[in-house]
């Protein structure tokens, strides 16, 4: 009995053996690719908690040491402030003017209304209203202007007088330059006085060349415009060196009909005191 149990668990473990061989060659004959087989799939880098990076290191934290601190962009270097004064600040106005932040004539100081003027350019740009002119807000305005000419710089007056004219170095002349508008008292040579002036329109220009004082008139009226030329030095036909009230208003909006105006009437009042019939008269440009 022994034997015949033995016998009977061999051919059970052959036929054990025999059903699992035949089970794989059906498997393989279906195409299946030993799809009875357990399969064992290797955990990635993702599934195990680490995360893919380029380097092939975790990623860094946000905030960590890996990220650089931002660098914090310096302060605009003020360039200009009220108090100042100079040409900087006359330019300054005048580019203020060409955009009608500021309506009067520059001065070269920067007071209340040149602050105010640049506050309000500042607001209204979104820009720090200080109004103190640093290196972005003057960036700004350059970028809005065109360079001002002399005259937008010297709307007011006040133009630096012209090197003289060669026949104003000797004797006593009214040495008078269109190009600076201004009219220079010399004696031989030396400087006595200066005043700002206008001439006049396109239709009725002041005639340019050397000529004499051949006439004063203290209290003069013009029969042919019918208007006051106090303090008249007359030198060219109808035209004179006289005070004009309309200049001393208005500026240089306005002309003269020829005339050499001038605005300011302590300067012409104590030119005319001075000068003599037969002086000398110089117009060039």
């Amino acid at each position: 009995m022994a034997g015949v149990i033995v016998g009977k668990g061999a051919i059970a473990v052959g036929a054990v053996v025999t059903v699992f061989l035949v089970g794989g060659c059906k498997a393989q004959a279906d195409g299946a690719g030993g799809q009875n087989q357990p399969v064992r799939i290797s955990p990635t880098k993702t599934q195990a908690g680490e995360p893919d990076t380029p380097s092939g290191k975790p990623a860094g934290k946000p905030g960590g040491s890996s990220v650089p601190e931002p660098v914090p962009k310096p302060a605009p270097k003020t360039l200009l402030a009220p108090g100042q004064s100079g040409d900087q600040v006359r330019e300054l106005q005048a580019r203020l003017r060409q955009i009608q932040w500021i309506y009067a004539d520059p001065t070269g100081t920067y007071d209340k209304s040149t602050a105010a003027a640049v506050h309000g350019f500042q607001e209204k740009r979104g820009l720090p209203a200080t109004g103190t002119t640093d290196t972005v807000t003057w960036q700004r305005l350059l970028g809005m202007t065109d360079e001002p000419t002399k005259y937008e710089l010297y709307s007011g007056g006040g133009i630096p007088p012209s090197k003289p004219a060669k026949a104003c170095m000797t004797g006593r002349v009214l040495c008078i330059s269109k190009e600076s508008r201004t009219l220079t008292w010399m004696i031989d040579g030396r400087v006595v006085s200066t005043m700002d002036v206008r001439f006049g329109s396109q239709y009725t220009p002041t005639r340019d060349g050397t000529f004499t004082v051949y006439w004063k008139s203290r209290h003069h009226v013009s029969t042919l415009y019918d208007s006051s030329m106090p303090y008249a030095l007359f030198f060219s036909g109808g035209q004179a060196v006289h005070y004009s009230t309309d200049f001393a208003a208005t500026g240089y909006t306005g002309a003269s009909h020829g005339c050499v105006n001038v605005r300011d009437e302590k300067k012409i009042a104590k030119l005319y005191a001075e000068v003599r019939k037969g002086d000398k008269v110089v117009v060039y440009k």
